[in-house]
């Protein structure tokens, strides 16, 4: 059952529910309003302390008491001061949608990833808002928030968070979220969040507080011990979790959600806590949404339904595309990349069955990595040539257009956005953005010390940072001069060289969002073939559609490819040379005749034949 956490407004007054063990005494002090003063937490019949305040309502601001030592509320809507100050109550009912209905299907998707507080120069919900027509012109479909639950300080990525429930302060009131979205429904964008439960950040964390039992020490991750989800005391922290993904899809009308590293949820209960959100989302949205996994084990029960022992998500982050694309266009070798080539046959066979590793033994894990994804639609891959890891977690938070040529940039950038898996984009990937997009914090000084040690001691095995001086140039997570220069600098995309990339970006888009042929497949397998060691050629066909897709990652010369259109003749439509697309277009040469395709490529490049 789910149980409803935090400052609840109804008729009359407030109810306090506090995500709380029986064995934590509990007062909640009300601060400000008609209703300030202290009042003593009950146990409730669904198993939580509460207490119905009347004259409480919204805006007044609380804090509770545990022996005497105010804390916030875990499940608090909004910290106006900060994780570390009094909550606010907050009446999600009292907002007014514009957009009842909204045009958001989960089909199809092609995914936008952005951080609130770098995607604009104010890095607030209300300036990202303003910024919406760009993305609809751009032509994605959905929005993924970074997360933005509360954390310390007035920067972060966000997987810092400590109050759950709280939009930060730093981004904004709770109703400007909702305006963000209201916003987003309008111009036919979803917006999904992505939201971390397996772990607290490092301050501000009070949670285990009033809920000793959150902490399950006998499993271990990154981040220390565990969420206690099937250790003793686990049913309310589930409730919680749980209530919070309702929480999020309810009150802000979200289209979906993206599961941080569902890996680190060590659950041997039935069902697992990941089927147990995905299934609690749904029922509450009475309405599509798409729950995504990030998980980097290739496990393809994540994506079956849970009657076929499966965890019953809609899709899942795959990062061997990533990797073996990054190692074979600028020659990663460090970390995970260890594991790849960077070959076409590797990136070949993970186009065509949705990813790499299938049960091989990987040097990097020390044991085998991956299962057989054989019947499972391709749409439910979700690939990417930039996320927030993939550039924050580099040492200096470099892209990968900031470091091979943007001839070859372009073919890999048509190799994504035509492949029958849903891509995502990081934001500013659409116009080559030359901002990196570094990790940075602000944690109080002698954890913030920590975290610049840790991070800089991160990348110590890394080619080029092993000396302890060139650890120095890993940038300083604490300095504010690292997040400001991971803002994007949006005036950029009007120089000819961003102009021309966003150009591209675009027309790819509009083709895909076009013809079906070109979208993301609900077949389970792709049809993609290597030619040589630099060519990929990619079949994408549904109905009368059909489309061939000829990729040059690297040098020059012909490519030759029977297409077997039973008599048709191809035209091109897409070329990456074309003025439009290239400032300095060197076209390739076609010399195509009935069923045999003959491209000369003069640099690396990609080009779209249809019949």
């Amino acid at each position: 059952m789910v149980r409803l956490f935090g400052a609840l407004p109804e008729p009359g007054g407030v109810r306090f529910r506090a995500p709380a063990s029986a064995s934590c005494d509990l007062d909640i002090e009300i601060l400000s309003g008609a209703a300030a003063g202290i009042y003593r937490l009950v146990p409730s019949s669904v198993g939580v302390q509460e207490r119905f305040v009347e004259a409480a309502s919204a805006g007044d601001t609380y804090s509770y008491l545990i022996d005497g030592v105010r804390r916030p509320d875990p499940a608090s809507r909004f910290q106006p001061t900060g994780v570390h100050g009094p909550s606010q109550i907050v009446d999600p009912n009292a907002f007014r949608w514009r957009h009842e209905t909204w045009p958001f299907t989960p089909d199809n998707l092609v995914i936008h990833e952005l951080h609130v507080g770098t995607f604009t120069d104010r890095g607030t919900f209300a300036a990202a808002r303003e910024r919406l027509a760009d993305l609809r012109a751009l032509g994605v479909t959905v929005i993924e928030l970074m997360p933005v639950a509360a954390f310390a300080g007035r920067r972060n990525w966000g997987y810092d968070g400590v109050d759950l429930y709280a939009p930060s302060e730093n981004y904004g009131h709770p109703d400007d979220l909702r305006e963000f979205v209201d916003a987003a429904h309008g111009l036919g964008l979803g917006v999904i969040l992505d939201v971390v439960y397996n772990h607290l950040g490092p301050e501000g964390a009070y949670l285990p507080q009033f809920l000793p039992e959150y902490i399950n020490k006998r499993h271990h991750t990154p981040w220390g011990g565990a969420v206690n989800l099937d250790g003793p005391g686990a049913s309310l922290v589930r409730s919680f979790i749980v209530d919070n993904a309702v929480h999020w899809i309810r009150e802000y009308r979200l289209d979906g959600l993206r599961l941080d590293a569902t890996h680190s949820l060590v659950d041997g209960g039935h069902p697992h806590i990941v089927t147990e959100v995905a299934a609690a989302a749904r029922a509450a949205a009475g309405r599509p949404v798409t729950i995504f996994a990030e998980d980097h084990r290739n496990l393809v029960s994540l994506v079956q339904p849970p009657e076929r022992g499966g965890w019953g998500v809609d899709g899942i982050w795959a990062d061997d595309f990533h990797h073996v694309l990054r190692r074979y266009l600028a020659g990663d070798s460090d970390g995970y990349y260890q594991d790849y080539a960077g070959s076409i046959d590797e990136l070949t066979r993970t186009l065509s069955q949705g990813w790499l590793y299938t049960g091989q033994h990987s040097r990097h894990a020390g044991r085998g990595r991956g299962t057989d994804p054989s019947g499972t639609p391709m749409h439910r891959f979700v690939i990417c040539l930039q996320n927030h890891d993939q550039i924050g977690n580099r040492p200096t938070g470099d892209r990968l257009h900031h470091t091979i040529e943007l001839p070859s940039w372009r073919a890999a950038s048509t190799l994504l956005l035509t492949a029958p898996m849903t891509p995502l984009l990081f934001m500013g990937q659409e116009w080559a953005a030359s901002s990196p997009f570094q990790f940075f914090t602000d944690l109080e000084p002698r954890l913030g010390a920590l975290v610049t040690e840790g991070r800089r001691r991160e990348f110590r095995d890394f080619a080029g940072f092993a000396e302890s001086a060139s650890q120095g140039l890993v940038p300083d997570p604490q300095d504010p001069a690292t997040f400001e220069r991971s803002r994007l600098d949006w005036s950029e995309r009007s120089s000819p060289v961003h102009a021309a990339c966003l150009a591209l970006y675009t027309e790819l888009l509009r083709l895909r969002g076009t013809h079906r042929a070109l979208a993301a497949a609900p077949a389970s397998r792709g049809d993609a073939e290597a030619i040589g060691n630099d060519v990929i050629a990619m079949r994408r066909e549904h109905e009368h559609e059909r489309f061939l897709v000829l990729v040059r990652l690297a040098g020059a010369g012909p490519v030759n490819v029977n297409i077997n259109w039973s008599g048709t003749s191809p035209r091109i439509v897409l070329t990456t040379e074309d003025p439009r697309f290239a400032i300095d277009p060197h076209p390739p040469e076609n010399r195509t005749q009935g069923e045999r395709v003959a491209i000369r490529f003069h640099r690396p490049g990609a080009v779209i034949l249809a019949s």
